[in-house]
């Protein structure tokens, strides 16, 4: 019954936020949706897709910052072409866990430990992550102070103390350990326990000074604030700026941005767009007006780069050799 049950959750709870999003663009009306696409501009498209250059050189410059704190070498454009890599297998897993498969390219890079390169590349994205949820936090301080409600702050403070609590436990190797090798004895079958204790035993090696993560935090910031002007092009693009001013919009589009990572959907389809229509009808926003400018605001910050990552994939020395995700459990 239980394996019957993980089995049902592994293939349809992805399709949850698929489902949404069908059900948002049928009704919402599908005539509406594209006519207010075809709309826009194709400048908006252009100068929107420009800033994702900025975008990458600073998130790889930070990347490169925990790479060298971690005596992991890997020279900037190979960080570069991975890290894009990376894009196209987030944008076609749930909750973006696609990002992992960096971990594959970095070990046939470097031949790192894989536990070392898991916490490497699990470093980098959740510094960046603390950074939105910050912006989160503001966002739903204005929602409070502007339209009385409440739900958003619990939800997003909520989110911020739980997952800081986490971190700052695993931060101590000793306390980070004992837990991770009191599960693998109680939790994992027999067969995977002396691979899995292996790898977990990985995961401290050259593990980053919190001091050193500081300034990759704050260039967290900078990139979010990028990404989402990215967004804000096509609600200038759409009339919408004079009822959604970009300083509310900068602060706001986070907490549904975040909604995408929920692990029940695609590059967040549907769960983005849904959260975004919540938030952005207090503005008085027209519906499908919010769900365009979230989906084109996708589609350059991320289907782009997808596409750019997957051309990157295919031309990957060795792609075909490469290991499972299944076999990082399986090797040192």
């Amino acid at each position: 019954m239980k394996k019957n049950l993980l089995k049902f959750a592994k293939k349809f709870l992805p399709l949850i936020g698929l489902v949404l999003f069908i059900y948002l663009l049928i009704s919402l009306g599908l005539e509406d949706i594209k006519n207010t696409i075809l709309s826009i501009s194709p400048i908006y498209f252009i100068v929107s897709a420009l800033l994702t250059i900025p975008v990458l050189l600073i998130r790889n410059y930070a990347w490169q910052i925990i790479l060298r704190e971690q005596k992991i070498t890997v020279g900037y454009f190979k960080s570069l072409k991975i890290l894009i890599i990376g894009f196209f297998y987030g944008t076609i897993t749930p909750g973006y866990m696609g990002h992992a498969f960096r971990i594959l390219y970095l070990k046939e890079e470097t031949n790192e430990p894989y536990g070392k390169l898991f916490v490497n590349t699990f470093i980098d994205t959740i510094i960046r992550s603390f950074a939105q949820y910050g912006m989160m936090i503001f966002g739903a301080i204005l929602i409070i102070i502007t339209f009385h409600e409440s739900i958003f702050f619990y939800f997003t403070f909520g989110y911020f103390v739980i997952s800081l609590l986490i971190i700052f436990y695993f931060l101590k190797k000793e306390r980070g350990e004992k837990l991770f090798f009191t599960l693998i004895k109680y939790l994992i079958p027999k067969r995977l326990k002396t691979n899995l204790n292996r790898f977990v035993k990985t995961f401290y090696n050259e593990f980053p000074k919190t001091r050193v993560l500081i300034f990759p935090f704050f260039l967290g910031f900078i990139i979010w604030i990028i990404i989402f002007t990215q967004v804000y092009l096509f609600v200038i693009a759409l009339g919408l700026e004079t009822l959604i001013p970009y300083h509310y919009f900068i602060f706001l589009f986070p907490i549904a941005n975040t909604a995408g990572f929920a692990p029940i959907t695609f590059a967040g389809l549907g769960t983005r767009e849904l959260t975004s229509i919540y938030i952005f009808q207090f503005f008085k926003a027209e519906e499908h007006k919010i769900l365009v400018f979230t989906l084109a605001g996708f589609i350059v910050t991320d289907l782009i780069l997808a596409f750019v990552g997957f051309l990157f994939s295919l031309t990957e020395a060795g792609i075909k050799e490469k290991a499972s995700l299944d076999e990082i459990f399986t090797n040192r």
